[in-house]
C-alpha cells in the first residue's frame, strides 16, 4: 500500500530486451497535476468530522462516512501521495487533519480492516513527514488487529456482523491488511505480527483458491476445530464467480506478501492469480473488469476500483519476474492505466463531486454503490501512476 513498496520490489532497470516503458512522464505528470487539482475541489465539499466515501447517483451528493468505515483511510492517504507528488502543503495539512479522526481507530478491536485504515493514511503520513506520533499510533493498531487472530484456524476474523450463516468467516480482502502486521514487525522487533501475517497467508492459500487460481470470496472457518464450514461469496455473483475486485485483492496480497518475506509460494500463487485475471475471456477491450469476471454484457457494469487496484499490484509484480512474463504484467498495467486515464473513466476536472475516477462498483448483490465513484479506486489509481512514476525515474 505504500509507495516505498515498489522499489524495495523492483529489479534491474527494464532494458530492450525485458520491454521499455509505454507511458511517458507527461502523461504519468498530466494525470497527477489533474488529480491534485480535482482533489482541490473534493475538499472544497467534506464536511468536519466525516471522510468522503462516494456520490449519491441520484442526487449528486457527497456521501460520507465515520472514522470507523473501512474506507475511512483513503481519502487522506491520496492526499499523501498527490502531496509526495505536488509537494504542496494545503494538501499535507488536509490528510493531517483527517489524521486526526482517525487515531481513535488504533484501539478498533472489532475490525479486519486497519491495514486499510491506518496502514495506508498513518504508514504514509510517516513515511513522508517522519512524525513519530505516527509510529506509535500504527503499532498500536497492529496490536489491535493481532488481537482478532485464531491460532487453530489460523487466520485473522474478517467480519463479526455474520449471524447464523457464518461461524468464522475470513475474506479475501483480508490479505491487503498483512502488510500493516509485517510492517509492525519490522519496526518494533517483535516477530509476532509477521508470523501472524504468514500463517493467515499461508492458510488463505491453502483454501481460498479454486483449480483455476481464482478465489472464493468468503471462507467459514469452524473456530474450534479450523476445519472449513463453507465456501461462499458476499459481494460476488455467485458462490462459484470471482467477483473482480476480490481477485485483484489475491493479486495485490500475495505480491506484497512476497516482497516482505521473499517466500516463492507467495510469489508463484500471485503470478497464477495474475494469469487468472488476464487470460479472461470475458475481460474487456479497455481491461476494465465487469464487477465479476463470470458476467459481460453492454448493461454490466465495470468495476474501475479492481481495475485500478489490478494495475498496481501487476506493476509491483513486473519486478519480481524477467522477459516476457516482465513485458506482460507492464503491458496490462498500462493498458489500464491508459484506459482509466480516458474520458470513458476518468471525470473531468470540477465534475464527479471531486472524485476522479467513475464506474465502479461497490456492492452489486447489495444494489450499493453501482457505477459510481468510490475513494478507493482514486486511491489505487494514484498509487499506480506513483509506482510507474518511480519506474521511469529509474
Amino acid at each position: 500500500m505504500l509507495g516505498l513498496g515498489l522499489a524495495l520490489a523492483m529489479g534491474a532497470p527494464l532494458n530492450a530486451q525485458q520491454g521499455r516503458l509505454a507511458l511517458t512522464d507527461a502523461f504519468v505528470s498530466k494525470n497527477l497535476n489533474d488529480a491534485v487539482e480535482q482533489y482541490r475541489t473534493l475538499i472544497e465539499k467534506v464536511p468536519e468530522g466525516v471522510l468522503p466515501r462516494t456520490i449519491d447517483k441520484a442526487t449528486g451528493n457527497l456521501v460520507t462516512a465515520k472514522s470507523n468505515s473501512w474506507i475511512s483511510g483513503f481519502y487522506p492517504s491520496t492526499l499523501l501521495y498527490l502531496y509526495e507528488y505536488s509537494q504542496e502543503a494545503d494538501l499535507l495539512l488536509e490528510a493531517e487533519k483527517r489524521l486526526q479522526l482517525l487515531e481513535k481507530e488504533k484501539d478498533n478491536k472489532r475490525t479486519h480492516d486497519l491495514g486499510f485504515m491506518l496502514y495506508c493514511s498513518f504508514g504514509n503520513a510517516l513515511r513522508l513527514t517522519g512524525n513519530k506520533d505516527y509510529e506509535s499510533v500504527l503499532l498500536t493498531g497492529a496490536e489491535s488487529l493481532a488481537s482478532r487472530f485464531n491460532p487453530t484456524v489460523g487466520s485473522i476474523r474478517s467480519w463479526d456482523h455474520n449471524g447464523d450463516k457464518w461461524k468464522f468467516p475470513v475474506i479475501i480482502d483480508n490479505m491487503m491488511n498483512l502488510e500493516f502486521l509485517n510492517w509492525a514487525s519490522r519496526v518494533s522487533g517483535n516477530p509476532k505480527y509477521i508470523d501472524i501475517s504468514k500463517k493467515h497467508a499461508n492458510t488463505t492459500l491453502k483454501n481460498h483458491f479454486r483449480a483455476d487460481n481464482s478465489s472464493y470470496h468468503v471462507i467459514d472457518y469452524d473456530p474450534e476445530t479450523g476445519a472449513v464450514r463453507n465456501k461462499h461469496t458476499h459481494q460476488g455473483a455467485d458462490h462459484e464467480s470471482a467477483w473482480a475486485r476480490g481477485q485483484a485483492w489475491g493479486l495485490y496480497g500475495y505480491t506484497m506478501m512476497y516482497r516482505d518475506t521473499q517466500d516463492k509460494a507467495y510469489l508463484n500463487q500471485a503470478r497464477k492469480i495474475a494469469a487468472f485475471m488476464l487470460n479472461q475471456p470475458n475481460l474487456p477491450e479497455d481491461g476494465i473488469p465487469y464487477w465479476d469476471y463470470s458476467v459481460s454484457g453492454p448493461d454490466v457494469p465495470r468495476d474501475a476500483s479492481a481495475a485500478a487496484i489490478t494495475a498496481s499490484a501487476l506493476l509491483e509484480l513486473s519486478g519480481m519476474v524477467k522477459g516476457k512474463e516482465r513485458k506482460r504484467y507492464l503491458r496490462a498495467a498500462e493498458h489500464i492505466l491508459t484506459s482509466l486515464s480516458s474520458p470513458a473513466y476518468k471525470a473531468d476536472i470540477g465534475t464527479n463531486g471531486g472524485f476522479l475516477l467513475m464506474h465502479s462498483t461497490g456492492h452489486f448483490p447489495g444494489n450499493s454503490e453501482i457505477d459510481v465513484p468510490l475513494s478507493y479506486a482514486d486511491y489505487y489509481y494514484v498509487e499506480a501512476l506513483m509506482r510507474y512514476r518511480d519506474l521511469l525515474a529509474r
